[in-house]
């Protein structure tokens, strides 16, 4: 006569809890990799990210300039600018980009600015001069069109608030700037105001005057000094 071998409640219960952790050890990997998170965008994948990282790497440029070079006013400037920088990041932070990442706008082709005296007598430097006339007209022709500056820059915003103005690394304080998008035609007369680390850096009240919606970077831009 055969015996059977059952197993003990004990056993039983033990074999069910160890079925129990495995299945919900599995569901919990399952459940942590569909939650988790998207990864960051960099600039090179989102002309949003690009934007900011532009405007965060003008003004790191511009608080390390300051260090190097300090006057009476770096300490308030560098204070001000540590406070945009910040709220950069957020904003980066908010689009999905990589917080902290940071570019120069034009930096590279800042050297080559000096050249651009040379280039007039030069036959390709001469008919973008009548170019420059044309997208100021479509800009509304509220201001004269005047001398095309900043060839090739790209045109960010600071993140400073206040009345539309700009900064510069090549113009005094009080020049008149003139920015035209030129992939939606709208333009704005704004006076340097300050310091930055690029040829012409928009605050906010400025830029908003010529963006596309949700663009923190014009690509294609036309700066004239019109005063």
């Amino acid at each position: 006569m055969s015996r059977r071998r059952t197993l003990g409640t004990k056993k039983k219960i033990a074999l069910l809890v160890s079925a129990a952790t495995v299945a919900g050890g599995g569901a919990f990997v399952m459940a942590s990799t569909s939650n988790a998170a998207p990864t960051p965008k960099s600039a090179s994948e989102s002309t949003v990210c690009l934007g900011l990282a532009t405007a965060l790497g003008n003004n790191q440029k511009f608080i390390a300039d300051q260090r190097a070079t300090p006057d009476a006013q770096s300490e308030a400037r560098i204070a001000n600018r540590e406070a945009v920088v910040a709220e950069i990041k957020r904003k980066q932070e908010a689009s999905g980009c990589a917080v902290g990442e940071s570019a120069q706008d034009s930096q590279t082709a800042q050297p080559s600015q000096p050249a651009q005296s040379a280039q007039p007598p030069a036959a390709s430097a001469q008919p973008s001069r009548p170019a420059a006339s044309a997208p100021a007209g479509n800009g509304g022709g509220a201001a004269a069109s005047g001398q095309q500056v900043c060839n090739g820059s790209t045109v960010t915003l600071s993140g400073e608030g206040g009345a539309p103005a700009a900064s510069s690394n090549q113009f005094p304080a009080g020049t008149k700037l003139k920015v035209t998008n030129l992939d939606n035609n709208k333009s704005t007369t704004v006076e340097v105001t300050s310091v930055s680390g690029s040829c012409a850096l928009l605050n906010n009240g400025a830029f908003e005057q010529v963006r596309e919606p949700g663009k923190f970077l014009i690509r294609r831009a036309l700066i004239e000094k019109v005063g």
